[in-house]
């Protein structure tokens, strides 16, 4: 079967396993080895070189999820990140990165890539013109994120492919937050999509793990530093993170309909200040946010009120677990500013529009009566 053919699910499921041809379970067997033959053999195996059996068939899995060509499985976000970036970069480069990133990502180029003799620019905004406005003779790379992390900002993907063709710049994403049950950017024309595999497909907050997907070209490209790099996956953890795969989009359509109630509670509720989600028409971005995505994802941020203290409100919780990561079966809130963006200066943060109290709140899959209650008491303890 041809995965434009197959469903979202039944790609989950069926491809990219690995069939056990001598005992017919209905899982992928594990290959466990480090070190494999290398006469007469078709291909020379080595983990380090991303193509032991596991890691080749879950970068099928990867790649048709994405609509690519090919695919590659990192050890972590951050290793997926910079290899594609630095496969594409070089000393008398430019890169074009949009306003608001990971500060993981942020912190990457701000403290590495000056030591490399790459340049870079940041945006001023997200419109199309601010895209264009920063690009120069030496630039090679677009590089965006959406939506963004923490405030869920959505960048144009047409606009930004077409940009980045018409000055011939390759176009990249971080599609972490919307995984590809709710967004597939190479349908738009982006040429290289990357995740944090940690997060969405994963989903049980127990795998550490990145993912590129792209053209064979690309692919190629980026595989020959990355063998250098040496950031690839154990085969235990590949084969968990097909496993978690699986069941990626039941999960994910889930935490979309909680993150939708929870973001319209959150809108009406007196004591919070402000709500960040794509799937509130008051979002400015909601209506781009339509046009590009199928499902408006389980991550959502918001601001209690002046005068209630978010740290108070955090400990006060009691399902909801305050954890440093996302996207897993559970439901997490966190501070920006002391975790995901704390390597930024305050300068920065605020020119991003982080302010100290900004929650980021991962939705889970528990009923979402449950999560509201827990939301309200900590909301009453906060406020006395």
């Amino acid at each position: 079967m041809e995965n434009k053919k197959a469903g979202f699910n039944t790609i989950c499921t069926h491809f990219g396993e690995l069939k056990d041809e001598k005992y017919k379970g209905a899982v992928s067997p594990l290959y466990m080895s480090t070190s494999y033959a290398f006469d007469d053999v078709e291909v020379k195996r080595y983990p380090r070189y991303f193509n032991t059996p596991n890691q080749v068939a879950l970068s099928e899995k990867v790649a048709a999820l994405e609509h690519a060509e090919a695919a590659m499985i990192f050890g972590s976000g951050m290793a997926a990140v910079s290899t594609a970036l630095m496969a594409f970069l070089r000393a008398g480069d430019h890169v074009v990165l949009q306003k608001t990133l990971y500060g993981g990502t942020y912190n990457l180029v701000t403290e590495e890539f000056e030591k490399f003799g790459i340049s870079y620019s940041f945006t001023d905004g997200l419109k199309p013109e601010d895209f264009t406005a920063k690009i120069k003779e030496n630039t090679k790379v677009i590089y965006i994120e959406t939506p963004s992390n923490p405030l869920l900002t959505i960048t144009d993907l047409k606009a930004v492919s077409s940009i980045a063709k018409k000055h011939g710049l390759v176009s990249m994403i971080d599609n972490t937050f919307a995984s590809p049950v709710n967004q597939n950017p190479i349908d738009f024309g982006i040429d290289v999509v990357i995740h944090s595999a940690t997060k969405y497909m994963g989903g049980h907050s127990d795998i550490l793990a990145g993912a590129v997907a792209s053209t064979k070209e690309h692919m190629e490209r980026i595989f020959q530093l990355a063998k250098n790099f040496g950031g690839s996956l154990s085969d235990y953890t590949v084969w968990l993170l097909e496993r978690s795969i699986k069941t990626m989009g039941l999960r994910v359509r889930a935490q979309n309909e909680n993150a939708q109630k929870m973001a319209e509670y959150l809108y009406q509720n007196e004591f919070i200040q402000a709500v960040y989600y794509p799937g509130l028409p008051s979002h400015p971005d909601h209506e781009l946010a339509k046009t590009q995505m199928r499902g408006f994802g389980g991550m959502l941020s918001f601001e209690l009120k002046d005068g209630i203290d978010s740290y108070i409100f955090q400990q006060a919780l009691k399902l909801i677990k305050s954890s440093m990561s996302l996207a897993g079966v559970e439901s997490t809130v966190l501070s920006p500013t002391k975790t995901s963006h704390s390597l930024l200066s305050p300068e920065e943060r605020a020119n991003q529009g982080i302010v100290d109290g900004l929650i980021r709140f991962s939705l889970g899959i528990e009923d979402i009566e449950d999560i509201i209650a827990d939301i309200e008491q900590a909301i009453a303890v906060a406020v006395k």
